[in-house]
């Protein structure tokens, strides 16, 4: 599809519209098609980051039923060379995937917040909005940085567990912490801390997972004295103390008495918090309904999914589940079914998911002989376009006219992906602001077109094609090729890659800088998160549309 296919005219709705389906508890995509970047800056609360870049690539797993009611969103000013917004060209091509029921939002963001509507900055906004909800409402307890410290200084009786991504632990942490991500913790704690005379201290980079974990042990009910690190990683650099780098302390395996006994724990929980059951019999129906949406996900960690899971449960570790809920489940009102193992972690996970107002069902009695599918979860494609091709070697023989200029490669990656490796000579621009980066490359009748795995190359290899021939309408018919098997194939067929973030002709506007990565954050932008996260529940009333409790 071209930029400027566009055929039909496609239904408009207004902020009336979007707030009454979510006061109803109606399912509704309100998909906001800007890169991640200009999407926290500011967005509706519900709004989930879907890029107009990678909508072929996500559609058919995050949008699963083609007649789901979808609203497409964007800053309701920016438009290409045609005249079109981003939300329009959104809509155009998710009309051309199959999808029946969808709409813009007019005049976007503008139009949002001249109509009263509130307006959130940052991402994962629900789960962090629901997080400062839970310490409010629950009084979760929790430590500040230099009382931990002192508690580490004096060799006291703690347990210090990092409820992040193990990534994220092998980062930043707190010293002496174990990294145990969020609903790993009521499965695994009796064996970290099997004395109930010890003291757990719960952790994350900010507020939300500290909490979650937190209140997770307190409403399972284990014997342990249970805190969070109050503002986790943030408040204790703010607090002048010192974070480990690399570090791999990681839980361990549990025995069937210590699981058995926190199955009990997690399934009470489950049932005080409303969670419904789900028997095999419902999956396949359910599959096949119309008129609801249904997401299956997997909540143990990646390493047991991919060793077997359950043929299209998608692999969602159920700490990241919570946090991430829109990223993976954009549809508002959807139905959620969650399976594991051991009943902990998915009976956990969905204790909060309905405290967040989902429809969660817990799917009962999973026995490994019925994960039969294995490896990593691999999306659902629409059917690949035919386009020309070349490959790794074919690209070799030429890499030489690559570095000189004569040919053209364009990388379609995530910036920091292109940062970590790319071909030699190749070119940074994103597929949804190529239509005002085409001027900056350089001019050639020959051009590759890559991505890390090839797929959005495919995909957008119609809509580059005519750009790049629109912007050299003088010349010879453009010769764009796609690399078969994008950056990955280059690199397995052994070629060397590039780093760095050289040749960027796009604005690295795909990923949003969190205050809470990485090392170098500078202190006041630490701060403002801190105070932001703070003001999220006068948000949260001032909007009105969440329907979250707390148990």
């Amino acid at each position: 599809m071209t930029n400027s296919n566009i055929s039909m005219p496609i239904a408009r709705v207004h902020y009336q519209d979007v707030r009454a389906r979510l006061l109803a508890k109606q399912e509704i995509a309100l998909l906001d098609v800007r890169e991640e970047d200009p999407h926290a800056q500011s967005h509706p609360l519900f709004a989930a980051n879907f890029p107009l870049s990678r909508l072929e690539q996500d559609a058919f797993s995050k949008l699963p039923r083609h007649d789901v009611h979808i609203v497409t969103f964007d800053d309701g000013v920016t438009k290409n060379k045609d005249g079109l917004t981003d939300a329009e060209l959104a809509a155009a091509r998710l009309i051309s995937l199959g999808y029946t029921d969808v709409s813009i939002f007019d005049g976007g963001l503008v139009a949002w917040q001249q109509a009263g509507g509130e307006l959130f900055k940052d991402v994962n906004v629900p789960s962090k909005s629901f997080g400062e909800l839970v310490e409010a409402r629950a009084h979760t307890p929790s430590l500040a940085a230099e009382q931990v410290q002192a508690l580490i200084n004096e060799k006291a009786d703690i347990v210090i567990v990092d409820a992040r991504r193990f990534d994220e632990y092998n980062t930043m942490s707190i010293p002496t912490a174990i990294s145990c991500p969020g609903a790993e913790l009521v499965l695994r704690i009796a064996e970290l801390a099997p004395r109930p005379e010890t003291r757990v201290i719960v952790n994350c980079a900010g507020r939300t997972r500290s909490i979650i974990g937190t209140q997770s042990l307190i409403n399972a009910g284990i014997p342990n004295q249970v805190s969070a690190l109050r503002n986790g990683t943030i408040g204790w650099t703010l607090a002048g103390q010192t974070l480990d780098r690399g570090q791999v302390r990681k839980f361990g395996d549990v025995s069937n008495e210590t699981k058995s006994n926190a199955a009990k724990r997690a399934r009470d929980v489950a049932d005080r918090a409303g969670v419904k059951r789900a028997q095999f019999s419902d999956i396949q129906s359910w599959r096949q309904q119309i008129g609801r949406t249904t997401y299956f996900l997997d909540t143990r960690t990646p390493e047991e999914y991919a060793a077997g899971h359950l043929p299209g449960f998608r692999s969602t570790p159920g700490g990241q589940l919570v946090q991430e809920t829109e990223m993976v489940a954009p549809v508002r009102g959807a139905r959620i079914v969650l399976a594991d193992t051991d009943g902990v972690r998915s009976n956990m996970t969905a204790s909060w998911l309905a405290q967040m107002a989902w429809d969660v069902h817990v799917l009962d009695g999973v026995d490994v002989s019925q994960l039969t599918e294995l490896g990593a979860w691999q999306p659902v494609l629409p059917k690949m376009p035919v386009v020309p091709e070349l490959d790794a070697v074919a690209l070799k023989s030429e890499i030489g006219k690559v570095v000189s200029g004569s040919v053209v490669v364009i990388d379609l990656a995530k910036h920091a992906q292109y940062v970590q490796g790319h071909i030699p000579g190749a070119y940074y621009v994103l597929r949804s602001q190529f239509d005002s980066a085409v001027k900056s490359l350089p001019k050639s009748s020959r051009y590759v077109l890559t991505c890390p795995d090839g797929v959005q190359s495919m995909f957008a290899f119609e809509e580059i094609k005519a750009l790049l021939q629109s912007q050299n309408s003088d010349g010879p018919e453009i010769d764009l090729r796609v690399l078969k098997g994008g950056t990955q194939a280059w690199k397995s067929a052994g070629q060397a890659l590039e780093t760095g973030p050289q040749r960027l002709i796009s604005e690295p506007l795909d990923r949003y800088k969190r205050p809470y990565e990485g090392t170098e954050v500078p202190r006041e932008a630490m701060q403002a998160y801190l105070d932001w996260e703070f003001g999220l529940i006068e948000q949260l009333r001032r909007d009105g549309t969440h329907h979250f409790w707390v148990l």
